[in-house]
């Protein structure tokens, strides 16, 4: 039987730190943002299914944002502000993010393979809307919180990625938004 890499590549992600540009006071991995994504996009699935009767599939949606940077591992971080500076450096992030996704995928055993392809490199579209909604979100979430704790650094991210999310248009962040995005900015005590 041959050996595999790939679990202990993917527990890597939290040696990759977020937000390298910016101040942080509660600093960010990529396992911990993985997780919190994973948490939104499944209620965003659920919101769909539930509040207004759509078709998504919220286990399969979880499971896309649990590796939805896994590429990362291999290729770092790169900040917003210099991913999508412009057009060229965007579409040269995505082709090296594609290399890393299969050489990822080349690590695992072939008859485990199949079942990582549909959360390495063939998202379905509605899936992928959800986990790009919920990474949106939970970036969001993330300046919420720096800003709670008095680091104005996070300000224009927080205005940037709010306006983000209402360009979506998405239904079930609209709902997300006014039913449970205040409660971020509360204190623990607040959170009776």
């Amino acid at each position: 039987m041959q050996k595999s890499h790939f679990f202990a590549y993917i527990s890597r992600m939290r040696f990759i730190q977020r937000w390298a540009l910016m101040r942080n006071t509660a600093p960010e991995n990529v396992q911990e943002h993985s997780h919190q994504v994973a948490v939104l996009a499944h209620a965003l699935a659920v919101i769909r299914r539930e509040v207004f009767l759509g078709e998504a599939a919220p286990s399969a949606v979880a499971a896309a944002a649990l590796f939805h940077d896994a590429s990362e591992i291999l290729t770092g971080d790169m900040p917003t502000p210099i991913k999508y500076d412009n057009p060229t450096i965007r579409s040269a992030y995505q082709d090296v993010e594609a290399v890393a996704d299969r050489k990822l995928l080349n690590m695992l055993p072939e008859d485990l393979r199949s079942w990582y392809v549909p959360l390495l490199t063939e998202v379905d579209p509605e899936t992928e809307v959800l986990v790009k909604a919920a990474d949106k979100l939970s970036a969001h979430i993330k300046c919420l919180e720096e800003l709670k704790a008095g680091n104005t650094e996070f300000r224009e991210a927080a205005a940037q990625t709010r306006r983000a999310l209402e360009a979506m248009a998405l239904p079930e962040v609209d709902y997300f938004l006014e039913v449970f995005l205040d409660s971020f900015s509360l204190t623990l005590d607040e959170l009776k």
